[in-house]
């Protein structure tokens, strides 16, 4: 079966004419038309002019008969007739030629009467049986004035259809083409260049000029459709007009969101600050009064203890510890832009976790697991991005040193890679199976001084500096409990990262 779509194309036009003009092509249709219409008349009239040659041949041959019989004693031979020219013989019936049988029979059956014969190339004639001399008296007459009659007939006839041709095409030429045919292609033309050259006055083809034809009809479909596509095309302007108004408005509003966004910004870093003052103060103020006691001691009978030396040096590196973290979440730094191993990140600081909680990991058997595969490379700061991780690592081992379980503490980590709007992006999850966040903290985990676990190892700013290291890198951290399964609940924070970050995404 046949392509649909081959069936609706339309072949090109073929053959002598297709590559004509319109005049060309009328010129050959009426030649042709003439000249068959020529031939067909001609053959039509031949017969009925030949029997008039016929008849005229014949009547002169009786003639000839009546002049022999008048004549007696003629004997054979050619001779001149008053008639025309004209020729006689005698013969005998066993040599009878270009005489059909039927004629010599009927001849034969009533002498003396005359049977008309056809043509020989040289005239028609008559043949009459003579029974006394046994013989047939064949004899044939030229009617030249006949000949000449039907020769001016046919000439007539040849001279008429050549003055048909001439007329019907000097009135298709003169009175029918120039105004039913030229003159509407003319106007068609002329607003085809009027479209093109973008005059809008001249594009349509005035109604007046429109004849009631078929070629009216196509210049009608014409002006409709040049109608249509400027209807269309205004449509589109109002379109595009609508449209760019939009976008100019939507500029305004985006504008008025970042001028929103920025100020919102330095209202929330004002917030920030106010909350890290009191902090700072609050988190200052009892390792403070520790060391003036301790100075007013000095200063009094001037000795400690080794107990109180001791603790004058915990609240010193107490007060060190809360230093680099005011550093760590204050400093504004962009992160670096190189290829790195995700399972490497993850994987380091793991082992700085481990390092770092050696004692506590062993007593309390925490399980730190990485279940990431290695080869998942991600554009980030890989220094920046271990400290995030170290924080999280370490935020889960110590809720779980401070929580009986009956289950083996474990932290894990995962990591899976997912395309959103054709964007790839890595998501890191670290899950811990401890009793998970308190519902009073976790709207507020990431801001400054935020934490349950005010011992010598929490400042209450690693997950601000995290959230803070995060956001650098155009990603999110986001904090939740895992859903219980099993009684098993936990904390889970979810990194999600750009794999591909440009250098100006911060």
């Amino acid at each position: 079966m046949a392509d649909s779509s081959g069936n609706n194309q339309k072949k090109p036009t073929k053959g002598i004419l297709a590559g004509m003009r319109i005049r060309k092509k009328l010129i050959v249709l009426h030649t042709i038309f003439s000249v068959c219409l020529g031939v067909v008349l001609l053959i039509a009239i031949r017969p009925a002019m030949s029997k008039v040659i016929d008849g005229a041949e014949t009547d002169q041959a009786e003639q000839i008969v009546e002049l022999f019989h008048t004549n007696d004693g003629l004997k054979g031979g050619a001779f001149e007739t008053p008639l025309e020219h004209a020729r006689f013989e005698f013969v005998d019936p066993a040599n009878l030629e270009d005489v059909s049988d039927a004629a010599a029979l009927l001849a034969q059956s009533e002498p003396k009467s005359v049977v008309p014969v056809p043509t020989n190339g040289f005239a028609s004639g008559v043949i009459q049986w003579l029974p006394d001399q046994r013989q047939f008296f064949v004899v044939r007459a030229q009617s030249n004035r006949a000949r000449e009659t039907i020769r001016l007939v046919y000439i007539l006839v040849i001279l008429t259809l050549v003055a048909g041709y001439a007329f019907v095409a000097f009135a298709l030429e003169l009175l029918v083409l120039p105004e039913h045919v030229y003159r509407p292609l003319s106007e068609i033309l002329e607003a085809d260049q009027a479209v093109r050259e973008g005059v809008r006055e001249s594009e349509i083809i005035p109604e007046n000029v429109i004849p009631a034809d078929e070629l009216g009809s196509i210049m009608r479909s014409r002006n409709q459709s040049i109608l249509a596509l400027r209807q269309n095309e205004k449509d589109l302007a109002k379109a595009l007009d609508r449209l760019e108004h939009t976008a100019a408005d939507l500029h305004k509003k985006n504008h008025l969101l970042e001028t929103a966004r920025k100020n919102l910004e330095g209202a929330d870093r004002l917030a920030s600050l106010g909350m890290m003052s009191a902090g700072i103060a609050h988190e200052l103020n009892t390792p403070l009064a520790v060391v003036k006691g301790l100075v007013d001691k000095l200063n009094s009978d001037k000795s400690l203890s080794l107990t109180e030396i001791a603790l004058l040096a915990r609240v010193v590196s107490r007060l060190e510890i809360l230093s680099d973290g005011l550093l760590d979440f204050a400093r504004v730094r962009p992160p670096k832009n190189i290829q790195a191993d995700i399972w490497q990140i993850l994987d380091e600081a793991r082992t700085l976790v481990m390092l770092d909680r050696l004692e506590q990991l062993e007593h309390s058997g925490i399980e730190i697991v990485n279940h990431i595969e290695p080869n998942i490379q991600i554009a980030c700061d890989p220094d920046r991005l271990v400290q995030v991780f170290v924080n999280l690592i370490r935020n889960g081992v110590d809720a779980l040193i401070n929580t009986e379980s009956a289950v083996d503490s474990k932290i894990e980590l995962f990591a899976k890679i997912e395309t959103r709007d054709g964007v790839p992006w890595a998501i890191i999850r670290v899950e811990d199976n401890g009793p998970g966040i308190e519902s009073a903290l976790i709207d507020r985990l990431f801001e400054p001084f935020v934490s349950s676990r005010l011992d010598s190892h929490g400042t209450g700013l690693g997950l601000a500096v995290a959230n803070g290291i995060i956001r650098e890198h155009g990603g999110v951290l986001i904090a939740t409990n895992r859903p219980a399964e099993d009684m098993h609940t936990g904390a889970l924070f979810e990194v999600v990262l750009p794999m591909i970050r440009s250098v100006d995404s911060t």
